[in-house]
Parts: C-alpha cells; structure tokens; sequence
C-alpha cells in the first residue's frame, strides 16, 4: 500500500465481496502542453505490469481469482478500479500500491496502448455529437486544462513515448492520492490501512485543491464544425464552477430541472411539445475547477433553426424567469433519487468518496447538499444563473448550409457576443 496517502473505509454488508477505488489526483488536466493524452496512456499501461509482476503475471493473478481490475483516466484524477472477493483482497491490495509507485512502462505495452487510444480518437470524429462537444470543450477552455478530451489529441498522442510516461509516472502521486474502500472487508484489514492512512495524514500538506481556475473568456460564442449528414447537434452552455461551489448546488437543480428524465424542461419542449430533436440532455459533471454546462440536442436539418431557438428560449429563461414551485419541488425530488441511484453498489459508494475525498471534499458533502435542499427557493436559482450562466457559448455540427442559417440565428439572439 506504499505511497498511498488517504483512505477511507466504508464496511457493507454483502456476500464478501469488496470494491477499492484508487483515486490519483493527476488527470488529463495536468497533461503538458505539447503531451495531451499522456495521463491518459499512462493510466492504460498502469494495470499493464507492475512491482514484481508483468502483464502476463498480473492478468493471471487477477484472473485467476475472477476479479475485476481496470484505470479509468478523467479531467481531474487517474482511477484505479479493482473489485474482488474478500478472501482474495489481501492478494490483490497491494498491487495498487505497485500501480502507483512502480509502473513497469514497457516499450511495447506503451505502443499497444497509444495505437488503441488513437483508433479510439479517430472513431470519435466520427461522432457528430463527440464533435459538436470537441468544439464546445476548446471554445470554452481554450488551452486550460479542461481544453481537451481525456484521450488526447492526435498530434500530441503520436509523439509520445517512454521517456514522457516516465517523467509523468514520477510526478503521479505529487497530489497525493485516495483509496476507498466499500464492502466485506477481511479480518485484520483495518490495522493495516490505519498504519497507511496515520502515514500519509503527514505526506498530504502537498496537496492544496485550486478551486478558483477560471478558464477565462472565450474569444468567440460561437464555433461551427461543418460534416455533411442529415444530422444538426447543438451544444449551448458556460464553463461554470467547482464542485463544492456555495453555488454549485442551485446548478445542479437546475440540471435536473432542465434534462433530468422524461418530465424535464428540455424532454418536454423538444420532444413532447414541438417533436424536433432525437436527443435532449445536459451534461454538468463534478469538477475541481470550471465544470461545463451544457445544454444539447440532436435534431434533423429540417427542424434544426427551431430546436436551436428553443434553446436559446430554455437558457434564456434561466436568468429572467423564476422557477414554479411544483417545477423547483420535482427537481429537487430528482436530485434526491439521483444521490440515493448513485450509492447503490459498493462500487459506486467507493467511487464516490474517493471522487470527494480526491475533490478535496468532506466524506458528508452529499448529506450537507440535501441538508441545504429545502432551503432552496426559485429566487435562489434565477440569482445563480445570473451570476454563472450570462455568457454560454455555442457549438454547432452539421451541414455547412445549414450551419450558415443557425449561425444568423445565433448572432440575432438574446446573448452578447464575446
């Protein structure tokens, strides 16, 4: 377990089985410039040998006792997911640890591992609706860590090779990092990890959370990405702020309110009232710093000038109209079964407060959010819309005909250009 500096237990009831979330606090975010996608390949080749093991050895161990072992990289964090029974944790734990301290970064895994990413990245500008975000994402935050999909961008992908991963293996854990653990723990687990966790309490003071980044203001509120299909996606919405925010929560039910389930604003207007999109949704992930949010909509060439408008109505009544109280109460409903959905495996309890802890988060943040909840009012919201969602910018893919029409659409709209 060395090297490991927080940790969290969370005993549950099951039929001995136990997931740890390992959570290092250095994501694609902290990729360097000229290096994006380098967290993201490091990530891929960490479960790839590591300590006495090598990629043969560790998939056999891991196997071998039917566990799950996987690294997800995101924005803010590289995590490590490993689920198992409890007779085999004692095993399996301590190549976390490895993991982190002592990478192998073979040559060959390193190649595997980056023409993966790459084909990855290709079948995503295959996407209209992973290009439509693509464009959003750099209009947004420009070169900031936020700027860029996790994966990478080709270029920079290419010309990465072992002497990067290694620089960037050795600063992994300059933030420090989180294992939590939920489930059927083993006898004696405790005493071990407490032993861990007293030792990285004095490792942590290295660890300081920015979360006032601010990505700045775009040059433009507008980008156009033209691909020749039937399709139109659109993507309105603001980088906004941390997660923990005093703020913060008022946006989240708004993001409930707005693309929460079939009764939401957006469901309703698009697709029930007016019957032009395919697909509605917004998307406001937990961040450390500027989190997105975005509106988006999926809609035919035909229908595309409409749905954009309605868009535009949606966000615009954000900031000039109060939400109704049956609306305010739903949405808060929504945002209670959305917490209770997430805490229902001991993967998703580990994953969370190792997301929280990794945030630089209390373990309670969740139950100080519904503490808060009913103090709510519409007015509340109206205020932080106000305040964080002025100026949001929009990113459109489509037809260059098409995107020509939206684009007077847009520039005739309620929001000022920037």
């Amino acid at each position: 377990m060395n090297g490991i500096t927080e940790l969290v237990i969370d005993p549950v009831a099951t039929t001995g089985v136990l997931s740890a979330k390992l959570w290092i606090r250095r994501g694609s975010g902290a990729d360097p410039l000229g290096q994006r996608g380098g967290h993201q390949l490091l990530g891929s080749v960490l479960s790839r040998g590591c300590g006495p093991l090598d990629h043969v050895q560790l998939a056999d161990l891991v196997e071998g006792c039917g566990a799950g072992l996987r690294c997800d990289t995101h924005e803010d964090g590289i995590l490590v997911s490993l689920k198992c029974t409890q007779t085999d944790a004692e095993r399996l734990l301590p190549i976390l640890g490895s993991m982190l301290q002592q990478p192998h970064l073979n040559p060959a895994q390193i190649a595997l591992e980056k023409e993966l990413s790459l084909q990855a990245l290709q079948r995503q500008q295959e996407d209209p609706f992973q290009r439509a975000f693509d464009g959003w994402r750099q209009l947004a935050y420009g070169q900031g860590p936020y700027g860029h999909d996790p994966l990478g961008v080709p270029g920079d992908l290419e010309s990465l090779h072992h002497d990067h991963l290694t620089a960037l293996a050795d600063r992994l854990n300059d933030g420090g990092s989180v294992l939590a653990l939920s489930g059927t723990l083993p006898e004696g687990i405790q005493t071990i990890l407490q032993s861990c966790e007293e030792s990285g309490r004095r490792e942590k003071t290295s660890h300081s959370p920015d979360l006032t980044a601010d990505p700045g203001q775009p040059d433009s509120s507008l980008t156009l990405n033209p691909v020749e299909t039937e399709q139109v996606v659109m993507m309105l919405g603001q980088a906004t702020l941390p997660h923990g925010h005093p703020d913060d929560l008022a946006l989240r039910v708004l993001h409930a309110h707005l693309g929460s389930g079939m009764s939401s604003l957006l469901f309703r207007r698009l697709r029930e009232d007016h019957g032009v999109a395919y697909d509605v949704g917004v998307h406001h992930p937990a961040r450390q710093h500027s989190a997105p949010f975005v509106m988006h909509a999926s809609t035919g060439v035909e229908r595309a000038q409409l749905s954009l408008e309605l868009l535009m109505k949606s966000w615009e009544e954000l900031l000039d109209t109060v939400i109704a109280k049956r609306d305010l109460d739903l949405a808060m409903a929504k945002f209670r079964g959305q917490l209770a959905h997430a805490s229902q495996t001991t993967g998703q309890r580990a994953e969370r407060r190792a997301q929280l802890r990794g945030l630089g988060l209390p373990d309670d943040h969740d139950r100080r959010c519904l503490d808060q909840l009913d103090n709510l009012t519409g007015v509340d919201l109206r205020t932080a819309a106000r305040q964080h969602l002025k100026k949001p910018t929009l990113s459109l893919c489509g037809p260059n005909s098409t995107l020509n029409r939206l684009e007077s659409v847009w520039g005739n709209g309620p929001f000022p250009s920037t």
